[in-house]
């Protein structure tokens, strides 16, 4: 009866880390932050086969307030994921979570928690925050990578992004780098994100610092793609299921745009694939935007009452070289001059880009007189090739000193009182070496007025 007793202990014993080893089996990626509100929180998952997914959060000023979101079951319709919503929630608050597939507690080697915007506004200052930049994650998958030499590496960087403790990210474009088995097909397309997110060095930083994303052309389509790719929505499509974002397009106007607010910071993120005409395209003026996002661009930056205003697009903006795809080259010039022209007849202070797809890194700085200043911090790449720009290339607005050909990620510390904000931007390599800083002080007329 012993033996009997020892053996039935041991069957129920085995039986239940069996178990909860088959769950743990079912995660593919994740669980990643998405957006922020006051109210309301997004959480995204994938796993590997059709599976029931929900979050139990509690608020780590009050363990007795516990609360699940939505459930959702994971269809391969959906390449499995789920997005999850945490809506009973209050501003400025922490909350610990917790991942459930199948009704199992799913166990993460790291911390699980998100956080909620606070109310500040007439109130007190604007609270101090930091947030982490940059783009171009290339991960290698050998039977579908160029021969020879691989193209992406050092993917510690992602452990040192976050070892840096910003509160969110930006990816700003080249998240996924479509292969030539992929862009035709959604499968090829859904493989490579899912390929991608699984990445063991991500899946931290997923897990505790929100996320939000544009594209460029390698999660767009095939190199310097454009609005004639055959396949735009369905790489649309599959930006949607694998990023968190607060919306996918903005009023009427389709793609990979959105906008967010955080502290006294706005964030408008902007699509420059989906309506841009091909780079050498001879016959009438080019676009990058289309008319109806750059009204979008214009009004949004004139209503934007925000200390700074962030505007995130793939392209370098400023770089005069004309090298590549930076906005001064091709047919785009025009459209870069309006957008410029725009910004210094309403007088819009503060604005400042955030830009990528280089290969390396760069400060773009332009001032003229009685106009706002306004700048462009160009962030590439994190796990890509690195090194297309060189000081010989001929730029007038580069910062000197500022270039860097290495893969680095770049760190925004916003701090001060209202009228005094700061902003303390750090370059670091792959494994977290600060190797450049610049600050950006918040601008009145006063100080660009010639008197």
């Amino acid at each position: 009866m012993e033996n009997l007793k020892k053996y039935t202990l041991f069957i129920l014993i085995f039986l239940t880390f069996s178990d909860i080893s088959a769950q743990k089996e079912l995660l593919s990626a994740g669980p990643m932050l998405g957006y922020s509100e006051m109210k309301e929180v997004m959480i995204w998952v994938q796993t590997t086969k059709p599976a029931e997914i929900k979050i139990l959060y509690t608020n780590v000023a009050n363990s007795n307030e516990k609360n699940w979101t939505n459930t959702v079951n994971t269809t391969k319709e959906d390449a499995f994921t789920a997005h999850l919503i945490a809506d009973i929630v209050e501003p400025g608050q922490k909350y610990d979570y917790e991942l459930y597939i199948n009704n199992k507690k799913i166990e993460r080697p790291y911390k699980l928690q998100f956080q909620t915007l606070p109310i500040w506004e007439w109130r007190t200052d604007p609270p101090e925050f930091s947030f982490a930049a940059g783009s171009g994650a290339y991960i290698n998958e050998t039977q579908y990578d160029r021969p020879g030499t691989p193209y992406g590496g050092d993917y510690q960087i992602f452990e040192n992004i976050l070892s840096k403790n910003p509160d969110f990210m930006i990816w700003a474009g080249d998240n996924v780098y479509l292969r030539e088995a992929d862009w035709n097909s959604r499968t090829g397309i859904l493989h490579r994100y899912t390929h991608d997110r699984s990445t063991p060095e991500m899946q931290a930083l997923l897990a505790s610092v929100h996320n939000y994303a544009i594209w460029d052309d390698h999660d767009f389509g095939p190199n310097d793609s454009d609005g004639s790719f055959w396949n735009k929505n369905e790489t649309l499509n599959a930006f949607k299921l694998f990023w968190a974002n607060p919306s996918y397009g903005v009023g009427d106007i389709k793609g990979a745009i959105t906008f967010f607010n955080w502290g006294d910071c706005d964030f408008l993120m902007l699509d420059n694939r989906f309506y841009r005409t091909p780079d050498n395209r001879k016959t009438e003026k080019g676009t990058q935007l289309g008319k109806e996002q750059i009204e979008w661009l214009k009004n949004s930056l004139v209503y934007s009452h925000a200390n700074f205003k962030f505007v995130v697009i793939g392209g370098q903006f400023l770089n005069t070289s004309g090298f590549y795809e930076t906005y001064s080259n091709y047919s785009f010039a025009e459209e870069r001059a309006e957008i410029i022209e725009f910004i210094q007849k309403e007088k819009i202070e503060n604005v400042i880009f955030i830009t990528g797809d280089r290969h390396s890194s760069e400060v773009n700085v332009l001032k003229r007189a009685n106009c706002p200043t306004i700048y462009d911090i160009t962030i590439s790449p994190f796990t890509s090739h690195h090194a297309t720009a060189s000081e010989k290339e001929v730029n007038s607005l580069r910062v000197a000193g500022s270039l860097i050909n290495q893969r680095n990620f770049a760190t925004f510390n916003i701090s001060g009182k209202y009228k005094e904000r700061i902003i303390s931007i750090n370059f670091f390599d792959s494994n977290g070496k600060e190797i450049y800083k610049y600050s950006i002080k918040k601008e009145t007329p006063a100080d660009y007025f010639v008197k």
